[in-house]
């Protein structure tokens, strides 16, 4: 399974590719939005974590390209450092399957792409 990071937080960028790979996951990597929307064309994941908070294009605008123009249903999983009800909430509106709050665990996060790609398998619409 692919999973594209799109992190501008180079500590976390990293954390996050060997906890994913050591789960043995393939993974690529965008240091910005914009960086991340060529990497979705180019390497077609199957699963995106994104920051919200990002140089060029943010999380929320980046669900919105997947969804609106791509028309694509890659599960996508926002993190952020931000506990703002009306971040979350836009972040599902349109269109993110998760959202997980800075700090968390990475075996947290990988609990939850775990369940996502079970659900993926059960359910393929």
């Amino acid at each position: 399974m692919k999973i594209l990071i799109c992190e501008d937080e180079e500590i976390m960028l990293t954390a996050l590719e060997f906890r994913l790979r050591k789960q043995g996951f393939s993974v690529v990597k965008a240091v910005d939005g914009k960086e991340a929307m060529r990497m979705i064309g180019e390497e077609d994941p199957e699963l995106i974590v994104a920051d919200v908070m990002m140089p060029y294009v943010t999380g929320l605008e980046l669900i919105q390209h997947i969804r609106e123009e791509l028309k694509s249903k890659v599960p996508v999983i926002i993190i952020s450092a931000l506990e703002q009800d009306e971040v979350v909430l836009e972040a599902f509106r349109l269109g993110a399957t998760d959202f997980i709050t800075k700090p968390f665990r990475p075996n947290e996060l990988i609990l939850r792409i775990k369940k996502i790609f079970q659900d993926l398998e059960t359910d393929p619409s």
